[in-house]
């Protein structure tokens, strides 16, 4: 089926329809078969015409975009009058006609294509029956001087906007050369275009009111590419001065190079009521994106200046109370006194801009622009052809995909009911060899991937019953442990067992370290025990009915739960609420049925926070804060502890405990704990580095199959190094978590195993053979050596 293709101009879009081709040829033959059946593997539409009469009435119906006249044989029409016929008609300005000629003998001279031009052909194509030879000769033109074509045409709308805008605009060239003006600019200055085309603008008379320097202030600033707005005198045909509000825009053209410069113009009247200073006003604020790096002095305006209605409202004059009660309601909304913190601080900026030299106001202008970006904790990676590796795994981790929708579903949720679940165990009655591996789970060392193997696969119930236990959740929840048992049974039931690495045992795993976390003096003196509570549990389901795949997939398919979730923090924002939809479902496993609402309302609060910290668009975010608001204080603290006499103050103890304080701890705990794998012991961190790789294959291979847009290109199972993608997660996410909580928590084991993790990934990197041969692998593999091989 033809469909329609899209092209841009700037920030237009333009719709193209499908390319169509006529056809002029006396008789039928290979020839024109061949362009035939070219255009229908093309999917351009075609027409047929034998005279020339009929190819310019076809034409004049169609208005076709390329048109191949033969001119092979004179006898039946001449092909030159053919053209000229066509030429002469007004659709035809970008119209691209071929001739096709016959071929030149191998003994003859090469002739001029010159005659052909001045007969005003486009192309020559020479005989060739061949099909594609003919479809490479259409796609060529299509691609080339049709879209480009389409483009010039599609410029003509430009200019008729600019033909009745109300603001004066001038295009110069590079050289300041008077290209265009519109009709505004001519009734604003007095003059006729005509005698100004083609003038430079030194050529024009200035006005004598404009400080001695402005010229060069505004040259210099524009020359760099970056966009000038403020006050500016200029001086009409007439003679008289004229102040106008001038914004003078830079075009990056071929080669990257400045082309032409854009000013927008408009009067500048005292009954505006504004209140500029000119140096205030005259703002270099450029840069590549000079219009964002205008928005504080816009901002400005509109924060500390009366509203000019007649400057940004439409000119009719049909509606003047409409426009009046409009921006009287926008002139109160900027008044307003509720203000975000970001928002003082960027007042605070634009106040010091006022009074600072060119160069300072300059760099505020580049902070400010900062400051906008809603990615204020996230670092800026190298290109993607440094460090692809880390490029692909940011990207698939830190977004939330292309936002295609397509007509992919993805639902989850098995809704498991408590009939299907096997028959609860009690704490007391777990086998001997299970109740001995528990016994290890105080430790760091403790091996998970035993525990799995011993429950088959069902960890989570037993590690569970354990820990909840030692931390006396029943108690403080006041529920049974069967109820415990059943909710556990339930969570665990849905996780994904087919997943390689989001399933109930990657679940145990981040609840083993959440336990081992919440056990160390630092963080249990921080928190009360509603938060260890709110922790376990959060660990417990943060990733509970995890499909296997990332959110930017999710996204990307267009499943049921991105739409719900509006693309955003998808599958944690899923996790939380089935696992409160599981919980209270039903009351054999409602943990939370005998808690007043005032504590379960701050617990469900607390678990969601915890669940939705886990998710990485905002890892940095939670890090940094984490880093500035308790690991800096608590340092200058202790700082000040150590060099003051007597007996050591509560200060740090209360400084920990404050509500906003123990957030963070929260937050930063459960990220620490989701994503320790590289902080294990050796050997399960390269088990657990082949499960995640593994599954990224997966999603890698699903994307290919569905024509998704691949998250992740370097996790192909054919071709990625597991060893530099472990490289760039510990460079890029881990070092620099784990050194500000074991700053905090005090984890000398754990980073130990990080450093002798990273320098095995390492050695494994630098010596470029063969995973499978390092690990000494068998042909019976696990997903980890799987991915490793």
């Amino acid at each position: 089926m033809v469909s329609a293709t899209e092209e841009c101009i700037g920030p237009m879009r333009l719709a193209q329809d499908p390319t169509q081709v006529l056809l002029v040829f006396a008789k039928e033959d290979s020839q024109s078969d061949a362009f035939w059946w070219a255009c229908d593997r093309a999917g351009f539409k075609c027409n047929i015409s034998r005279t020339p009469d009929s190819a310019v009435e076809c034409f004049l119906d169609k208005h076709h975009e390329i048109v191949v006249i033969d001119g092979r044989h004179s006898r039946y029409f001449e092909a030159e009058a053919v053209c000229k016929l066509i030429r002469a008609t007004k659709p035809s300005e970008y119209t691209i006609i071929l001739v096709v000629v016959p071929k030149i003998p191998s003994d003859s001279e090469e002739p001029s294509v010159l005659p052909l031009l001045c007969a005003g052909f486009s192309r020559r194509f020479v005989e060739n029956n061949s099909v594609s030879a003919c479809y490479n000769e259409l796609i060529q033109i299509e691609q080339g001087e049709v879209r480009s074509n389409f483009k010039l045409r599609a410029c003509n709308s430009v200019f008729t906007a600019l033909e009745h805008c109300q603001e004066a605009v001038e295009i110069t060239s590079e050289d300041h050369i008077i290209q265009y003006v519109n009709p505004a600019f001519e009734k604003m200055m007095g003059y006729h275009k005509g005698e100004l085309i083609g003038k430079e603008l030194t050529e024009l008379p200035k006005s004598d009111k404009n400080r001695a320097d402005l010229l060069d202030t505004i040259n210099t600033c524009i020359r760099k590419g970056k966009e000038w707005q403020g006050i500016y005198y200029a001086r009409r045909k007439s003679g008289e001065s004229i102040q106008q509000h001038v914004k003078i825009t830079p075009v990056i053209g071929q080669g990257g190079r400045i082309r032409h410069f854009v000013s927008i113009k408009r009067p500048h009247s005292d009954n505006n009521k504004h209140v500029h200073k000119l140096s205030r006003e005259e703002r270099c604020c450029g840069g590549e994106n000079s219009q964002s790096d205008c928005n504080s002095l816009r901002y400005k305006d509109r924060r500390k200046e009366s509203i000019d209605v007649r400057s940004i409202s439409s000119r009719s004059s049909d509606a003047p109370s409409l426009q009046n009660r409009r921006y009287s309601s926008m002139a109160r909304i900027h008044s307003m006194t509720i203000e975000a913190p970001i928002t003082k601080v960027i007042n605070i900026i634009n106040a010091a801009q006022e009074s600072s030299p060119v160069t300072v106001a300059e760099a505020l202008d580049r902070v400010l622009e900062i400051l906008r970006t809603t990615e204020l904790y996230s670092p800026q990676l190298a290109s993607k052809e440094d460090d692809p590796h880390t490029n692909d795994l940011v990207g698939g981790l830190m977004s939330d995909g292309l936002r295609r929708l397509s007509g992919n579903e993805y639902v989850f949720s098995k809704n498991i009911s408590q009939s299907q679940l096997a028959m609860p165990v009690t704490l007391s009655d777990i086998p001997p060899s299970i109740a001995e591996l528990l016994e290890e789970e105080h430790r760091w060392e403790f091996n998970i991937l035993e525990l799995e193997a011993a429950t088959h696969k069902r960890p989570l119930t037993y590690l569970g019953l354990k820990i909840f236990a030692s931390f006396r959740v029943c108690e403080f929840l006041n529920c049974t442990e069967a109820t415990l048992r059943s909710w556990l049974q339930v969570i665990e039931a849905n996780y994904h067992a087919s997943n390689s690495y989001h399933n109930s045992t990657h679940a145990a795993d981040v609840l083993h370290a959440t336990a081992y976390f919440l056990r160390k003096d630092k963080v249990k003196s921080s928190l009360d025990q509603l938060d260890e509570v709110a922790a376990l549990i959060a660990a417990t389901v943060h990733d509970v009915d995890h499909p296997g795949r990332t959110n930017s997939f999710l996204c990307n398919a267009g499943s049921e739960l991105a739409l719900l979730y509006n693309d955003t923090a998808v599958l944690e924002s899923h996790h939380a609420a089935l696992a409160f939809q599981l919980t209270v479902r039903d009351v054999k496993c409602n943990i939370f049925k005998n808690t007043d609402r005032a504590r379960f309302r701050t617990l469900r609060q607390s678990i969601i926070d915890m669940v939705l910290a886990t998710e990485m668009t905002r890892h940095f975010e939670h890090v940094n804060k984490f880093v500035n608001s308790i690991n800096k204080p608590m340092a200058a603290i202790d700082e000040s502890s150590s060099n003051s006499e007597g007996s050591e103050t509560e200060g740090p103890a209360s400084f920990r405990n404050s509500p906003e304080n123990r957030l963070l701890i929260k937050r930063m705990m459960i990220k620490c704990a989701d994503v320790a794998n590289p902080c294990r012991p050796l050997e399960l961190c390269i088990e657990w580095a082949g499960r995640i790789s593994e599954e990224y294959f997966a999603q890698t291979d699903e994307e290919k199959r569905q024509g998704l847009p691949v998250v992740m290109p370097v996790f192909d199972r054919n071709t990625c190094s597991v060893p530099k993608s472990q490289i760039s997660f510990i460079d890029y996410f881990i070092t620099d978590m784990f050194d500000a909580w074991d700053a905090f928590a005090s984890l000398p084991g754990l980073m130990e195993h990080l450093a002798e993790n990273y320098k095995y990934w390492k050695s494994l990197d630098e010596m470029k053979c063969s995973n499978t041969v390092l690990l000494g692998l068998e042909s019976n593999s696990s997903p980890a050596e799987r991915a490793l091989m």
